[in-house]
């Protein structure tokens, strides 16, 4: 089997006329896919969590994926410059630059709003569009009321600011690996950037560009996410002249958090990309790896830190591939599992 730590990514930085310094990263070979990340990002640290990782290797396979931290996140210095949807695009036109090619553009999360800008304004750069988790109106994603509360307690108290968004963000996620994840994103950036992109998150609007886009879009969304209600995603779908729009079931707005196969499937199939088929035995790939991680001896709840999920879901998997494979008991698919390997 494939050893997974044998993949690298590949480290660069590119500088604006400013002077701002912007880090990305390179994984794949292949026609390039520009993934412009959400609200906090670590180029390094999300490369060492495990679902996060998972998600990005599964997308880059046959393509070349390039991600980015921007300014004052992750690898990227901060920067006296105001947090601005035109600052957005001035980083992403410094990814672009280094491509010299068309690229397909995915947006997650906040990077959705800022996909679709580029895409409406730089017609001529995306061969397709990707938008999962997005929104059109960020002044629609909740209350002021909840707005002004989120904000204050970043400002206040990052701990538990990063506790609260967390519980929103991956809810599907368990109790560990939730902390994990709020300690990711305090490790991203400070309070003050961190409450400045958020910030930025609720003022976006693209709803005057969504008629200007032209490339082929696809917009995914899961049915149950907290932070972007799914009536954003239907205004995207709605905006774009003959946008797709796929829901996915689910409550996790990371889209490596809760069930992510699915969601790699829809996109790398809208991409033009190979797409796994389901093996003979009928398991999807995440059952193949629960059955893995079963023949290893580990417990459900090791299994669900493993692989981003929660206890529940991965006992829930476990006993799917019970059924599927007609037995009784996890000792059964253990010794499945390793004559698969032969």
């Amino acid at each position: 089997m494939r050893d997974n730590r044998l993949v690298r990514q590949r480290l660069s930085q590119v500088t604006l006329a400013d002077g701002t310094a912007v880090s990305y990263a390179s994984v794949g070979e292949g026609r390039p896919l520009v993934y412009v990340m959400g609200w906090l990002t670590h180029l390094e640290l999300g490369w060492e969590l495990p679902a996060e990782r998972a998600l990005y290797e599964a997308l880059a396979r046959g393509c070349r994926l390039v991600r980015y931290d921007r300014a004052g996140s992750g690898l990227s210095p901060a920067t006296n410059r105001p947090a601005s949807l035109a600052f957005e695009l001035e980083q992403l036109a410094a990814i672009a630059a280094t491509l010299d090619e068309p690229f397909d553009l995915m947006g997650t999360s906040m990077g959705a709003p800022v996909a679709v800008a580029w895409a409406a304004t730089h017609p001529e750069t995306v061969r397709r569009l990707v938008l999962y988790g997005g929104w059109v109106r960020g002044d629609e994603l909740s209350s002021p009321g909840v707005r002004e509360n989120v904000l204050g307690l970043i400002e206040s108290h990052w701990g538990l600011g990063s506790d609260v968004l967390t519980d929103i963000f991956a809810p599907d996620a368990d109790r560990s690996t939730r902390a994990e994840l709020a300690r990711y994103q305090r490790a991203c950036s400070s309070a003050v950037t961190a409450r400045e992109l958020l910030a930025l998150s609720y003022r976006l609007d693209v709803s005057d560009l969504l008629g200007q886009v032209r490339a082929p879009t696809l917009v995914v969304h899961r049915t149950g996410d907290r932070a972007a209600p799914v009536a954003q995603a239907e205004a995207l779908a709605a905006g774009i002249d003959g946008a797709q729009l796929v829901l996915l079931p689910g409550r996790s707005h990371l889209p490596y958090a809760g069930e992510r196969d699915e969601l790699v499937r829809v996109v790398r199939r809208f991409l033009g990309l190979p797409v796994a088929r389901r093996r003979a035995d009928g398991l999807t790939a995440r059952q193949r790896e629960v059955a893995e991680l079963v023949s290893e001896g580990r417990t459900n709840r090791e299994i669900a830190t493993r692989l981003g999920i929660d206890e529940r879901s991965a006992e829930g998997h476990v006993e799917r591939i019970r059924l599927r494979l007609g037995f009784r008991s996890r000792a059964q698919i253990a010794a499945w599992w390793r004559d698969q390997l032969g």
